[in-house]
């Protein structure tokens, strides 16, 4: 029995216009999410017939596809849910969010100077990657991170709240390559609501995932 799904969608695949269109947004779900689910399944059967066989061979790249498929998986499924078409703009406390506001001020200066950087952090990946804003439990902060793939450059223990995707699939067949239109374009989709929700969860699990009193 497979371990991981691909989740459903949370509206359909032209909810997210102007900003993407429909057509990104079904084979970025369909096809791309969806590889990620198998290949994280697929390779829990493979180290479970490693473990069987006591054959340890391909132990290094079974542990790297783990790490791989499995952190696409979840990155993409906190991306769907970070966007929506009535999102974007800056979060208020008039609507609700102002806990996460708050904390944007303190981990950044402002929400235009974590704008700036998470943009940058985004846009200027080298290759393959996302710009992720995250809750780190050591120091209660938010931090940005710039991961490589999905899941190279990441600080451990850090809790992803807010996803951008700066892989091409995520973007080329509507914005070529223009990276830096496409991360800018974002902000007009984001669904602080989840963002909020997120950050208060991470917030209350922190302790519980310490391993320093």
């Amino acid at each position: 029995m497979a371990t991981y799904t691909l989740p459903e969608l949370p509206y359909d695949y032209a909810a997210l216009e102007p900003v993407i269109n429909p057509q990104i947004i079904e084979l970025h779900h369909d096809k791309h999410h969806a590889a990620y689910v198998k290949g994280a399944n697929d390779t829990l059967e493979q180290l479970a017939e490693a473990r069987d066989k006591e054959s340890w061979g391909s132990i290094n790249g079974l542990e790297k596809n783990l790490a791989f498929h499995l952190s696409g998986h979840i990155l993409h499924s906190i991306y769907w849910h970070n966007m929506s078409g009535d999102g974007g703009g800056e979060p208020l406390a008039a609507d609700g969010v102002g806990d996460l506001a708050d904390a944007l001020k303190e981990s950044f200066g402002s929400f235009a100077g974590f704008k700036a950087q998470l943009t940058k952090a985004a846009a200027t990946t080298q290759g393959s990657g996302w710009g992720v804003l995250a809750y780190e439990p050591v120091s209660g902060r938010l931090i940005v991170e710039q991961i490589y793939d999905h899941q190279g450059n990441v600080g451990q223990g850090s809790t992803p709240i807010l996803v951008f995707d700066a892989w091409e699939h995520a973007f080329y067949l509507q914005y070529k390559n223009q990276k830096v239109d496409f991360i800018e374009a974002m902000w007009r989709v984001v669904n602080w609501q989840d963002v909020a929700k997120r950050f208060a969860a991470a917030k209350e699990r922190a302790y519980n995932l310490l391993l320093v009193p």
